[in-house]
């Protein structure tokens, strides 16, 4: 997780950016959860709604 509050601190992603790297059930590679996504950004973590 340290890499990505480094690389969000230094605006090397955006808040959208950074949900890439979040583990979810579409995205099961992920490598920070969405508390630690809250962490880093400030924001809550949220996936588009399903169609």
């Amino acid at each position: 997780m340290e890499f990505w509050q480094i690389a969000f601190m230094f605006k090397w992603v955006t808040a959208e950016q950074l949900k890439i790297a979040v583990k979810t059930e579409a995205n099961p590679y992920g490598e920070i959860t969405p508390k630690q996504y809250k962490e880093i950004t400030g924001q809550n973590f949220e996936t588009q709604a399903k169609v």
